[in-house]
């Protein structure tokens, strides 16, 4: 007996008793006086065993039969073995199988198959999210074997909306500078410029501090210059669990999108960020965007006077030479005679490498027209200058001592 059936007994036996009323026995043991009145019977009639719950011992009606249940651990055994129990039901039902994550569950338990995962850590304490979209973005790279051995290893960068947990990801060979820029650069593109991005303390967001001067204000990174440029507030985190909520999602993909890629076969970048674009992301999106509580979208429409893509580049100073050429990376830039005008020798121009392969110049934000030269032009070799009144002496090889013709000729 439970300890509910254990209590109706002993009100019972006292009703029986004529202790207490059938009314007094409902109020004592919280049910209705209809059920207690049937209950009441079925104790006259059947004695204790009358008020054990009749489906006891009994197969339930909505159990799986035997077949549907071996086909479903077979399945799961086979192609979906280290899928989580909610991750696991999603592909199951792609097959016809409709379970919920606790039917699977007992069924794993049932069979010896359930692995339960311990997570153990210190107490900390939840920042609340932001109230609009767009008022923080959380940036983090995970790098991960994502083709489990089909491919060259990789980086997913990840960006995640604080306050809707809508998320945009995507596949890069490294965490570069190049990589942070085109992925910033997409969400601005589709949404506009948040107020502020959490990053980690990696070199791409840190400035390095003056070891000579330490009080000194770094300055900042590539990254670290174009989001003063675009007044987008820079946060580093001091630890990985500042940002929990892209280190969470990074563990989702870890879990989830490795899986899709090992259904799909897919072992290379560009078929991943297809795979990432088409159906995961979505998919993603629509099931765990939270609503924010402000409904109010914080994003600001980029300045149409900046040219987003000469922001989001390397961005390196140069001094012009007395050739009005520049150097960048063993190469030399021409600058056009059209800009005379501005004195450029000796003066500091910019050269900004765009993510499309392109250089450009500017100085004081105007752009210079240049074109590539070969190679730097040396400089003429000067002739040799002789000097009047030096004596000349023949070198060890010419013909006068060498005892040649010229010798035999010349008169005694």
């Amino acid at each position: 007996m439970s300890r509910k059936e254990r209590v109706r007994l002993e009100l019972l036996g006292r009703v029986k008793r004529k202790e207490i009323t059938v009314v007094r026995a409902a109020e004592l043991a919280d049910a209705s006086l209809r059920q207690m009145r049937r209950l009441w019977k079925r104790y006259q009639a059947d004695g204790d065993a009358g008020l054990v719950h009749r489906a006891r011992g009994k197969r339930p009606n909505n159990r799986l039969d035997d077949v549907t249940r071996a086909a479903v651990l077979e399945l799961h055994r086979v192609r979906y073995g280290d899928f989580g129990p909610t991750h696991a039901c999603e592909k199951l039902r792609e097959h016809g199988y409709d379970l919920s994550s606790d039917t699977l569950t007992n069924l794993l338990k049932e069979a010896g198959l359930w692995q339960p995962r311990r997570r153990r850590g210190r107490h900390r304490s939840r920042r609340p999210r932001r109230d609009c979209f767009g008022q923080l973005l959380q940036m983090d790279g995970s790098e991960h074997d994502w083709f489990e051995g089909r491919g060259d290893r990789c980086v997913l960068m990840v960006v995640i909306d604080d306050a809707t947990n809508r998320t945009l990801a995507r596949f890069y060979p490294r965490e570069t500078l190049d990589a942070v820029f085109d992925l910033f650069g997409r969400w601005v593109q589709t949404h506009g410029l948040p107020r502020a991005l959490y990053v980690d303390r990696a070199g791409i967001y840190r400035p390095d501090v003056d070891p000579e001067d330490p009080d000194a204000e770094p300055e900042p990174t590539q990254f670290g210059r174009a989001m003063q440029q675009l007044d987008v507030e820079l946060i580093l985190a001091n630890s990985p669990q500042a940002k929990g909520r892209v280190e969470r999602r990074n563990a989702l993909f870890q879990d989830r999108l490795v899986k899709e890629l090992r259904l799909a076969c897919i072992g290379d970048i560009d078929r991943a960020n297809a795979l990432l674009d088409a159906t995961f992301l979505p998919q993603l999106n629509e099931r765990y965007v939270h609503k924010p509580a402000d409904p109010a979208d914080a994003h600001r429409p980029v300045d149409p006077s900046l040219r987003l893509d000469d922001i989001l580049c390397p961005q390196e100073p140069r001094v012009v030479g007395n050739d009005w050429c520049v150097r960048w990376n063993n190469r030399y830039l021409q600058i056009d005679a059209a800009h005379a005008p501005l004195n450029l020798p000796g003066k500091q121009v910019f050269v900004l490498a765009r993510r499309d392969g392109s250089l450009l110049l500017t100085h004081n934000g105007v752009r210079l027209t240049h074109a590539p030269v070969g190679q730097k032009p040396k400089k003429p070799t000067p002739k040799p200058v002789f000097k009047k009144g030096k004596t000349w002496k023949p070198a060890a090889n010419h013909p006068w001592k060498c005892g040649g013709p010229a010798t035999a000729s010349r008169p005694a």
